[in-house]
């Protein structure tokens, strides 16, 4: 396994596999991660793509298949392991963002210390220096509901970054936002997760931001084929 940061190995999902005929939604996937390295996704709706990023979080267990996260294997883990290990290791960045409007950015991005028990100075000196990389040390202080919808990602790509993980699964991240911002958003997130030493593997609907990465896959029928290298 080496250098991997996450290495999936036969993965298969079907859900209501208990009840007989179920959906198979993810057939004997192979993927690896190295450190640094950016990953595309892409695919149909319903292709599966979300729930690859479920499995490679240890959100979703597989019905198939074998996930190692940092060296760590999530089949032999238990809910909380996976919990902790998921919490340690990993950031998360959603399509519609999920801050919480009650909070400043400079709240929203540090929540994820809090949650961990982490020492509050160094997480707020984390936080800020975050913001200051995307543009937005200058209002740390304001609520997240004045933000644009650009400006509400930067903040969420804050917070995945917050505890250096070594893997950020990225859903759509840009999805709902326009052409131009969309395209703004995606450099941040590579750039940033890059300088960070971390891998990324994203799920996006465009074909321009999947050849934005080191490795472009395309997921039909439950397997992956390989794109064109960016």
């Amino acid at each position: 396994m080496g250098d991997d940061i996450l290495s999936l190995e036969a993965i298969g999902m079907t859900w209501d596999a208990d009840r007989g005929a179920g959906r198979t939604v993810l057939d004997g996937v192979d993927l690896r991660l190295g450190r640094g390295e950016a990953v595309a996704l892409v695919g149909r709706s319903g292709s599966g793509k979300s729930t690859l990023l479920h499995v490679a979080a240890g959100i979703a267990v597989p019905t198939a298949g074998r996930v190692v996260l940092v060296g760590h294997d999530l089949g032999t883990a238990g809910e909380e392991a996976r919990t902790r290990l998921r919490r340690d290791h990993v950031g998360l960045v959603f399509q519609f963002f999920h801050l919480l409007p009650h909070l400043s950015l400079r709240e929203n991005v540090a929540l994820p210390g809090w949650i961990a028990g982490d020492d509050h100075a160094r997480t707020h000196e984390r936080a800020d220096r975050l913001l200051g990389r995307v543009g937005l040390l200058d209002r740390a202080g304001d609520a997240v509901g004045r933000l644009s919808g650009g400006e509400q990602q930067r903040v969420a790509l804050c917070r995945a970054l917050l505890r250096g993980p070594a893997l950020v699964l990225a859903d759509e991240p840009t999805g709902s936002l326009d052409d131009r911002t969309g395209r703004e958003v995606m450099d941040l997130l590579l750039d940033l997760t890059r300088q960070e030493g971390g891998a990324l593997l994203y799920v996006t609907h465009s074909r321009e931001l999947a050849a934005r990465a080191d490795r472009s896959w395309l997921l039909v029928d439950g397997r992956l084929r390989a794109e064109a290298a960016a």
